[in-house]
């Protein structure tokens, strides 16, 4: 099996193992009728959400990048500013400023690349755990209704 696509079951694998695990068990332990369950679940469905700021049926949209980047996915004016670099370095130590400017250019390009995407990278991690935070908030709480209403919850 090769990398990407052991990769990809691996990832497959455990979205699902999560999914699984996020499941509640609801069982009327005091002989609750079923219509009294759902109408008990879905109450409880409002509290929680009420409570831990967080609906599962509606989950807030990932955030933009907050870095303004160009169609190359560099910051605007990253080459400008590593062409005025390169240039003073270029004239200073070979008295070719315009060598020295399209160097400085590229490696302000280059680095504006690599900070922007680390910086995607980072807010796409903390989204994930605000998402996970909010679910298990949610299920805290939803847990803690319904256990009061007389259920039992895994």
């Amino acid at each position: 099996m090769k990398t990407p696509i052991r990769l990809a079951v691996i990832i497959a694998g455990a979205a699902f193992a999560a999914s699984a695990l996020a499941q509640q068990f609801v069982y009327p332990a005091k002989g609750q009728s079923p219509d009294q369950q759902k109408k008990d679940e879905g109450a409880c469905h409002v509290w929680a959400v009420e409570q831990s700021k967080y609906d599962p049926a509606n989950p807030p949209p990932p955030q933009a990048a907050k870095a303004p980047t160009t169609a190359t996915g560099t910051t605007p004016g990253a080459g400008v500013r590593g062409a005025a670099r390169g240039a003073v370095v270029g004239e200073a130590v070979s008295g070719d400023a315009s060598t020295g400017a399209a160097v400085g250019a590229a490696a302000a390009r280059g680095q504006s690349r690599r900070q922007n995407a680390a910086a995607g990278q980072q807010q796409q991690q903390q989204a994930s755990a605000q998402q996970s935070a909010g679910q298990q908030a949610y299920q805290k709480a939803r847990a803690a209704c319904l256990e009061g209403k007389g259920y039992s919850i895994k």
